[in-house]
């Protein structure tokens, strides 16, 4: 203990088993202990420009339903539906009652409405699926939403949503409608999970792992994210200062842990629990002090003011700078014996502690003063109206007033470095990369601290192979390679020399028996309709900030005008996908392939990677089924396989920060072959991956496949590196070696054989020479001569933005090879397209102006 006091007064970080001796402490020891949080707690808000300021966020508590899939032994919050009908209640607050809850709040001059409710209550009763189907939801979290909306229009409250566990594109869809979510996680010891009799058991969403997962796609997707811990519910000393390290490394790597609550537990009649003393006010104190010392000084660490039997100075002096929500008209529905203090009672108590009590908003002014990305432009008015624009803090003479929310109707107007198609290669990027590199990436220290200790499974996994291995597998590859094993394959995957001679001669000749000598390419003109995004891949160079020098927004117009131009060279095809620009509405999409089909009615619009279609579905509220069906009756003919990346989300977490999953990737493109809307396949290698996540890649790619018929090709993307973030930020290597290329193609070849009949290879990132030799490894198309390329070209590609029909006709014949045009299914061009093609030559005879 001596020891530890000592480290953490000389400020030295301490590890798990220190933090575990301090949470021990008691007496003296306690009192040296708070004195080293409250210096960091200080110091923290002095950086903060708050000194002296602890905040509370003033509320209503708005019990959505207390129906739960769960069965904690603690909860008193929770019932069942013959308690609520007996009672007199519905399955659900109605929409009247949520807002008279909001409205009498608002009067009183609340800012926050707290949604509370049960994880997923219609998974496990059959009334709450009833209620829910009966007033058109398709689940809990569709009625969370719509009255998150109806309180911001009808009332200004802002929303602070705690539906228990979410998914990553449950967050998509709740951050629109909400500037702050929270979840506690509670603790990491699983054993009080796993365990019979554990407070834990029985319930599926109290999983710590699953909880630890939801923390960091709230990171992901850049919610200001609220969580803590529960004290005193069986967890050692060891597994309470396990839970505070774990919030730690969320918190550093994603930057979105805005509070940490810390939380004593208290036992309540009518529980499994009840006869469980309750943590002590000492105990707690310790927590907070350690939770201080281990989370740091910017670290917002709040205590529930009801649940501290007016010890406020003990709390205060523990190093809190938060007392979290405070209502003036609602119990604390969860603790519902302990009543809240009156905020003046507060205030008085706070000042004796020698602090001032400031409102504050629910989301953090830290969170509230960056904006984008962590607030959605549609909640950024309702926010602003409630917020002091200096210090990010509550106006405390604000009244909430109800605002329109509401999708904007047009795509944003047309603006920035539109001629970006054209420059990038006379003039090429501003700079090397954008200009908030340190923030919207995550915390690339945390990355590299991850990367090594991921050494096992994110580092090159080459092992020895013998010749007799190579051999074995060359052999099978070539008498069927549908029989070739994991290890045989990943043996060929690392084969060089004379073995890699061979292996691309077997794949060349499948290739010929599979689909023939013929090289296919299309006509085909790609329109990034923007590249403002801010969803934190760390691989694309193309993503801008609004403000950056090289970000642009096309309009309406612009788009047909492209795809006109492109229909008058003899394009069969528009390639369209753009960033996740926060201001893009979800319908906007809709409207993008509305507009090219009112200019040119025979154009085939390929649009839309998985990324843009989950982006769409949420903002809209549809299912992804549903936003699919609309695409397709607004134009979508099919849509690129892109956003796939690696399809494993270990790789997936390292090159991205706010990507979706790989198995939303897997859902949404399965979804479109379902609806008959056919894909592309990718896979992007060369950065931080091995052999072993290509192989994993490919045999997904087949099963998809089998099941659905939907894909036309596979394309191979080798890694840009020159200007990827993830790369100057030293942690990809510097893409694939030419051996790599040669063996991803050759393999992509055999294992998708009788499965995905055309390899791609790609000129844009490989040039003429580099496509035209994996023409003479297994692949059979060029891709297209899209006209205008940046994704690549704003990476570091070396080798242009388009390539003209007799361009990659050289190609072919390069490798010796006949040639023929083809759609985007692979059908035949009709006679006109092919004409109109030849004839210029498939080159654009103008560029568009910059601005309309």
């Amino acid at each position: 203990m001596r020891r530890a006091l000592r480290r953490a007064r000389d400020g030295v970080a301490l590890d798990v088993a220190e933090a575990a001796v301090l949470l021990q402490a008691r007496g003296e020891d306690l009192r040296d202990l708070c004195a080293s949080a409250a210096r960091i707690r200080d110091a923290g808000l002095e950086a903060a420009g708050r000194p002296g300021v602890v905040t509370y966020s003033k509320k209503v508590f708005i019990p959505l339903t207390r129906l739960c899939r769960d069965k904690c032994h603690y909860c008193t919050f929770v019932t069942v539906p013959g308690k609520l009908r007996r009672a007199g209640h519905g399955m659900y607050l109605s929409p009247d009652e949520v807002l008279e809850i909001a409205r009498q709040g608002a009067a009183l001059g609340c800012k926050e409405a707290l949604f509370t409710l049960g994880d997923r209550p219609e998974e496990r009763w059959p009334e709450a699926r009833e209620w829910l189907d009966a007033h058109g939801y398709d689940d809990t979290l569709a009625y969370v939403r719509a009255m998150a909306i109806r309180v911001l229009e009808e009332t200004g409250l802002l929303p602070h949503l705690n539906p228990g566990v979410l998914t990553w594109t449950d967050f998509q869809r709740l951050k629109p409608v909400a500037p702050s979510m929270g979840m506690m996680l509670e603790t990491t010891a699983t054993r009080l999970w796993s365990e019979p009799g554990g407070p834990h058991h029985g319930s599926p969403d109290k999983e710590p792992a699953v909880r630890l997962r939801v923390l960091e796609d709230a990171g992901r997707s850049a919610v200001p994210f609220t969580t803590g811990v529960l004290i005193g519910i069986g967890e050692t000393y060891e597994e309470r200062a396990d839970a505070l390290f774990a919030i730690r490394r969320t918190a550093r790597q994603y930057h979105a842990v805005q509070e940490v609550i810390v939380q004593n537990f208290r036992a309540k009649p009518d529980t499994a629990m009840r006869a469980m003393p309750d943590a002590e006010l000492e105990e707690l104190a310790a927590a907070i002090a350690v939770a201080r010392l281990v989370l740091g000084p910017s670290a917002r660490i709040q205590a529930p003011p009801n649940l501290v039997d007016r010890e406020f100075a003990l709390i205060v002096g523990a190093g809190i700078d938060d007392w979290g929500g405070v209502s003036p008209l609602t119990p604390d529905h969860v603790n519902p014996e302990r009543p809240w203090p009156h905020i003046e009672d507060l205030a008085a108590r706070t000042a004796e502690a020698g602090f001032a009590l400031r409102e504050r908003l629910t989301v953090y002014p830290e969170y509230l003063l960056r904006g984008e990305p962590w607030l959605d432009p549609r909640i950024m008015p309702h926010v602003n109206a409630l917020a002091d624009p200096v210090t990010g803090l509550a106006r405390e003479d604000a009244m909430p007033v109800g605002l329109p929310w509401q999708e904007p109707e047009d795509l944003p107007t047309s603006y920035g470095r539109t001629d970006l198609h054209r420059t990038i290669d006379t003039e090429g990027r501003t700079g090397d990369r954008r200009a908030d590199f340190e923030d919207v990436y995550g915390d690339w220290e945390v990355l590299r601290e991850q990367m090594s200790a991921d050494s096992g499974r994110l580092t090159d996994d080459r092992f020895q192979i013998l010749s007799s291995d190579i051999r074995q597998a060359l052999s099978v590859a070539a008498d069927d390679p549908t029989k070739l094993t994991d290890a045989q394959a990943l043996a060929l995957f690392q084969a060089d020399g004379p073995a890699l001679d061979a292996l691309c001669r077997i794949a060349d000749d499948v290739r010929r028996d599979a689909v023939g000598d013929t090289v296919t390419y299309c006509v085909t003109r790609n329109i990034n309709f923007t590249n403002v995004c801010y969803t934190g891949c760390r691989f694309c160079a193309f993503a801008q900030r609004r403000t950056d020098a090289d970000a642009y927004t096309l309009s309406l117009d612009q788009v047909a005008d492209r795809a006109a131009q492109a229909w008058d060279v003899g394009a069969t095809e528009v390639c369209m996908q753009g960033g996740i620009h926060p201001d893009l509405p979800g319908t906007a999409y809709f409207d993008i392939a509305r507009a090219v089909k009112a200019r040119v009615p025979g154009m085939h619009v390929h649009a839309f990677s998985p990324m843009e279609v989950v982006n769409g579905a949420t903002r809209t509220g549809l299912s992804i089924r549903e936003w699919l069906q609309q695409a397709q009756e607004a134009g979508l003919d099919t849509i690129p396989g892109t956003a796939a990346e690696i399809l494993d989300d270990d790789v997936r977490w390292v090159l991205t920060k706010g990507k979706l999953p790989a198995a939303t990737w897997v859902e949404v493109v399965s979804t479109a072959h379902e609806l008959g809307i056919r894909s592309s396949s990718t896979m992007m290698y060369g950065h931080v991956d091995t052999p072993a996540h290509w192989l994993g890649h490919l045999r997904l790619l087949a099963q998809i496949q089998q099941r659905t018929g939907g894909f036309t090709e596979f394309v191979t993307l080798p890694f840009i590196h020159t200007n990827a973030p993830v790369y100057l930020a030293g942690i990809a290597r510097p893409g694939p070696t030419a051996r790599d290329n040669r063996a991803v193609v050759a393999m992509a070849r055999l294992l998708l054989h009788t499965h995905i009949p055309n390899i791609q290879t790609s000129w844009v990132k490989l040039g003429a020479e580099g496509a035209a030799e994996m023409l003479r490894s297994g692949a059979n198309d060029l891709g297209g001569t899209l006209m205008e390329e940046t994704i690549s070209r704003m990476a570091g590609s070396a080798y242009g933005s388009y390539k003209s029909v007799r361009d990659l006709e050289a190609i072919a014949e390069a490798a010796g090879r006949p040639h023929r045009q083809r759609t985007t299914t692979y059908g035949e061009v009709p006679a006109e397209r092919r004409a109109a093609a030849l004839a210029s030559d498939g080159h654009l005879p103008e560029l568009l102006p910059v601005l309309d």
